[in-house]
């Protein structure tokens, strides 16, 4: 079972007000219904069709009639297609809806504005599993005004949701985990969102620990390859008869460098202290190294 499909069972079995039920109807219907002379809602979940089935049931006294065909697509879904036959014009009244486009009395208050968009992405919706792929939420509808009106609604939390169009159908859809969390919330998905969250927070450990273990990576490549151009000045200075022209200080760090060129500049610092007995530090190190350098740029130059 995809991720989109558990969301939308656990929403579809959540208890409401007669308000919120009317306004979720209401945005699944101008989502994925077909208005004439009948309604038709078609759907892919089964529990969203129980849902739509009592709703109308419950609010209209209607019993709709349920056809269920597999679908044609490669992964042969079984399509739950509901047909309203009666008492269109005052379901369609009821539920706000006019030339397929929902009244704003439907979302007038938080909790049915809240509904409203939970019926939407139990009508065209679709989230992506957060242990197989990349952070993304989307809906799917035919029109451009839909589209605004979805992205409008959804940017009042300031979900961050954009418009994108794909062939003859307009997508919104949102990418940041956070936003998408935040949606999982607003719809009152919880167990869904405590997955959600569990997986980011795992996911999100782990990219920190590649971005520091890549950084550690960086640094360490850094520092032998500074340790290999210091090893070629001293070794440059000697072939140049020049390593004469080093203090005593300074031709005991070189020595040092050439006996270990692949330790970092702390590392050698304590082993110089130990051997030597004399302290020295890591800056002090680095000074005389630079001395060093600057040695073997002038020869360079000459």
């Amino acid at each position: 079972m995809s991720f989109t499909s558990e969301v939308k069972n656990e929403v579809s079995k959540l208890d409401f007000t007669e308000a919120e039920n009317i306004a979720e109807l209401s945005a699944l219907i101008t989502t994925t219904a077909e208005i004439d002379t009948t309604i038709k809602i078609t759907t892919e979940n089964a529990s969203v069709a129980r849902k739509i089935f009592y709703t109308i049931k419950q609010i209209f006294d209607i019993n709709v009639k349920i056809t269920v065909r597999k679908g044609f697509n490669f992964q042969k879904k079984y399509l739950y297609i509901l047909e309203i036959t009666k008492n269109i014009d005052n379901i369609l009244e009821t539920l706000g809806i006019e030339n397929n486009i929902t009244s704003k009395y439907i979302y007038d208050d938080e909790e049915t504005l809240r509904a409203y968009i939970r019926g939407i992405f139990l009508g065209c919706g679709s989230i992506n599993d957060p242990k197989k792929s990349r952070y993304h939420l989307e809906f799917l509808v035919p029109t451009k005004e839909k589209a605004n009106q979805i992205n409008k609604l959804l940017n009042k939390y300031n979900l961050g949701s954009k418009i994108l169009q794909r062939e003859s159908r307009y997508m919104v859809y949102i990418k940041g985990s956070e936003k998408i969390s935040d949606f999982l919330r607003l719809i009152s998905a919880s167990n869904a969102l405590l997955y959600y969250e569990d997986i980011r927070i795992y996911r999100d450990h782990k990219n920190m620990t590649n971005r520091l273990n890549n950084c550690e990576q960086a640094n360490v490549e850094k520092m032998i390859q500074s340790a290999q151009n210091e090893v070629k000045i001293i070794e440059k200075l000697k072939e140049k008869d020049m390593f004469d022209l080093l203090d005593e200080k300074d031709k005991l760090i070189a020595t040092y460098r050439l006996k270990y060129p692949e330790s970092s500049l702390q590392e050698l610092s304590e082993i110089i202290s130990i051997e030597t007995s004399t302290k020295l530090t890591k800056s002090g190190i680095y000074h005389r190294l630079r001395k060093i350098k600057e040695l073997g740029q002038k020869i360079s130059n000459q």
